[in-house]
Formats: C-alpha cells, sequence, structure tokens
C-alpha cells in the first residue's frame, strides 16, 4: 500500500489534516507549536483507492535543541520512504522561512511533492494561498482541514499522484511471516541463519539493515515441502542522532510490515526480557488480527540458566501480556541457531491456525455447552438468549454470535466464551472476533 507523508514547520495543522483525512482523532491537536511529538499512521480510502498516511512533528531545520533535531530526523526519515508527500503551509501567515527551507529540502525530493495551504476557510483566504506557488511546486491546494473546504480536489489529486498498485498474484499463497522487534535483537541474524547465506547485513550495531528484504525459502522436504516469505524489517539507513530516530524509523517499518504479513514474529532479548516496545508490537499485531508468534532470542547469551529459568521467563512476559496469552513462545539464538528451524515451524502453524474453518454443527455443540456451564448475565431484568453461531469468515477467523440482546452480551463473557472456542479448536496465536447480532 503506498505511503503518504505529511511534512511541514510546527502549528500549520498537520494533526488536524491527519484527522480530517483519516476520520479519526488520533492526533493530539493543540493550538501550541510541537504538540504532535511522534508519527502517527493511518489509512485513507478515497474513490475506491486506499494508501497509508503518516503524520509528523514540526520540522524546525535549524533548531539545535534536542527536541526538534528529533523532529527533524524523523520527518526525513519519513521523506525517504514516502510515495507522496503533502507540505502543509499556513495562508494565516503566510511565507514563513522555515516554509522556504522545508522547500529547499522536499525539492531535492525525487516523489511528487503537494502543497497544503491550510487554513483557507474563507474566499478571501483561498485567494491569499496564491503566494505559495512561489515554493516551486506544480500543485497547491488551498483547504481547510477543520471544517473540510477543498479537501475533495485536494484527494483527487493525491490519488492521482499515487504509483500504480502492484498487481495481486491470486496463485502466490506464500505465508508472509515479519520478523519485529528492537533494532539490534536479531532479526537480520535470525533471517540470515534461516536461509542459510549471509542475505543482510549483520553488524552488532544497531539499525545497520538499509532496507526491508522479502526472501523466499522452502521449508520440508517433498509432499509437506512449503514455500514461505520472510519479511526482514529495516532499521535506520544512517547512524542515529537522537534516540527518537530509531524509534520512528522502527515504527514505521513495522507498521508498514504488519499490513502486509501474516503472521508476526516478534524477537525479545532475552537478557533484556519483554519491554514496553515489544507489548506494543504485539497488541498492534492484535488490532491488525495477524498470527503472533513470541521468540526469545539470544537464549545463548543467558547464563544463569536453571530448570525453570525459561518457564518463569515465560510465565512473566504472559502475566505482562495479559490477554494475550495465546501467543506462542520460542526460546531460540539466531548466533548458534538453536530452535531457528522450530521459529519457522510454529509460525506456520500459527498461519494455518489462522485459515481454520470450524464447522456450524460442532460451534453450536461448544456454545451449548459453554452457555449450559455459565449462562449469560441478565440485561435490563430479562435474560440475554444466544441461539445459536456460525463462523463467518477466516484470514482472521470472525464468528457471529445470534441472541435477543446483543448489548447485553459484556466483555467479561465475550472473553469467557473466546476462551471456550480455544479449548475446544485451538486458534494457536490467533487473534479471534466474536460479533453478537441480534436475531
Amino acid at each position: 500500500m503506498a505511503l503518504v507523508a505529511i511534512v511541514g514547520r510546527p502549528n500549520v495543522g498537520k494533526s488536524t489534516l491527519f484527522n480530517r483525512l483519516t476520520e479519526e482523532r488520533k492526533a493530539i491537536v493543540d493550538d501550541q507549536p510541537g504538540v504532535t511529538r511522534d508519527r502517527l499512521f493511518g489509512e485513507v480510502e478515497w474513490t475506491g483507492r486506499t494508501f497509508n498516511l503518516v503524520d509528523t512533528g514540526g520540522l524546525v531545520p535549524r533548531s539545535a535543541e534536542r527536541f526538534d533535531a528529533a523532529i527533524r530526523e524523523q520527518v526525513e526519515l519519513t521523506i525517504q520512504e514516502a510515495d507522496v508527500i503533502l507540505l502543509v503551509v499556513d495562508v494565516t501567515t503566510g511565507i514563513a522561512d522555515l516554509d522556504g527551507e522545508v522547500a529547499a529540502r522536499l525539492r531535492r525530493a525525487e516523489q511528487p511533492v503537494i502543497v497544503v495551504a491550510n487554513k483557507a476557510d474563507n474566499a478571501g483566504r483561498a485567494l491569499e494561498a496564491a503566494e505559495f506557488w512561489s515554493l516551486g511546486f506544480e500543485q497547491m491546494f488551498p483547504l481547510s482541514a477543520i471544517n473540510g473546504t477543498g479537501t475533495g480536489d485536494f484527494l483527487d489529486a493525491v490519488v492521482a499522484a499515487l504509483p500504480d498498485e502492484p498487481e495481486d498474484d491470486d496463485e502466490d499463497s506464500a505465508p508472509r511471516i515479519a520478523f519485529l522487534g528492537r533494532p539490534n535483537v536479531g532479526k537480520s541474524s535470525l533471517a540470515n541463519k534461516l536461509l542459510g547465506r549471509t542475505r543482510s547485513i549483520v553488524t552488532e550495531v544497531a539499525g545497520t539493515t538499509r532496507d526491508a528484504i522479502d526472501a523466499r525459502m522452502t521449508v520440508g522436504e517433498g509432499e509437506d515441502a512449503r514455500e514461505i516469505v520472510l519479511v526482514d524489517t529495516a532499521g535506520l539507513r544512517r547512524k542515529a542522532k537522537v534516540k527518537e530516530n530509531v524509534e520512528f524509523y522502527s515504527a514505521l517499518r513495522t507498521e508498514l510490515a504488519l499490513q502486509s504479513c501474516d503472521v508476526a514474529v516478534v524477537l525479545v532479548d532475552a537478557e533484556r526480557g519483554l519491554e514496553a516496545q515489544d507489548a506494543r508490537v504485539l497488541r498492534e499485531a492484535e488490532s491488525l488480527k495477524k498470527g503472533m508468534v513470541i521468540v526469545v532470542n539470544k537464549w545463548d547469551l543467558v547464563t544463569d540458566k536453571e530448570t525453570n529459568t525459561a518457564r518463569d521467563m515465560e510465565r512473566a512476559m504472559r502475566e505482562r501480556l495479559g490477554l494475550l496469552d495465546f501467543v506462542p513462545v520460542v526460546f531460540s539464538s539466531a548466533l548458534t541457531g538453536q530452535r531457528a528451524d522450530k521459529v519457522i515451524e510454529v509460525a506456520l502453524t500459527v498461519f494455518d491456525e489462522r485459515r481454520k474453518r470450524v464447522s456450524t454443527a460442532r460451534l453450536n455443540e461448544v456454545l451449548e455447552a459453554a452457555v449450559r456451564r455459565q449462562p449469560p448475565p441478565t440485561y435490563r431484568n430479562g435474560y440475554v438468549k444466544i441461539n445459536y453461531a456460525s463462523q463467518v469468515r477466516d484470514e482472521p477467523p470472525v464468528f457471529a454470535f445470534f441472541c435477543n440482546q446483543p448489548e447485553g452480551v459484556k466483555e467479561s463473557y465475550r472473553r469467557y466464551l473466546e476462551n471456550r472456542l480455544r479449548e475446544a479448536f485451538g486458534f494457536e496465536g490467533v487473534p479471534l472476533t466474536l460479533s453478537f447480532r441480534r436475531k
């Protein structure tokens, strides 16, 4: 999916534009410059075409202050990845010095650049936007991100500037397995070990993988042979000047890899354990309904192993992850190759589980037993009655439960039913969607 990046100096309305285009309220919007400190991702659909949109912090090229430097680097890294760039400026202030500096950077970019003259919420301001043609770009659109004025023609231009969508190969059903995790956790080393050749540059310096590399390989032999696609997500393209660069670029690569994969293999450093960033990736994979595997890598470096060290570490991770207790955990070493093949074996199992279909008859047998064991709670002085259930799709699995009062099925009972489904049918590593509909 194509990537469109929103860039510009602080306080010109980038986050408001992001919210308008994605029809969400993810970005923090405030009149104070510099409020947006992290990139945000969203999807935009217009005239049948869908693209990714990334919001960035304000660009302050001359500032040596650490926060502003981090934002500048975030924007530059995003520009390297984007297919189309949206330069947002403010009609009410005219062309500021920073607008000129930003434009000078973007004129060297190979991608199409569209100038967005924001805050043009009346006819007079729309006319004043003409001065932004002097920035030297072929397309400029006055609009108001707050009320939506002018966004239709603007989105038409964005869609027209997007690269052609690659043709889908309907016959290519090879599972796409993405290796995700913090920089220097061993993603490239594990990929190289599995491929049997050095496909990625591997060093002890975080961020040496220059590009995301898709590699095909065959696992198994004879009738059991299967072709898979390994997605090795990239690190930084150049040495990081500030910590936020690594986090931003890693998040961008992770987001794009998650969208395209079937199974997300999240690598955790055995010496550091599960960290907040690892948990965030897993939560994002769950929200996208991707298959999930946790790999505790560098297990060979844990020197004080005892009989139950792995069990205790797994238990601690599951307690921290809470409701993600269905995700399988593999202890491995990319360096020595210990259990590296097990990683792919488990990932393929999760891939197959994600495609699993459950018969309606068997599903309702499990449902009836679950309801007898623990009936649904009362709702508005009445009883919730679940009549029957059916699996309405796979990849990812979605189950529809038909009942008299769907709004009476609370989250705790949803979890109860999900647990009964997992007990009966497995779905290891696979997020389930339970939909309750009125009968």
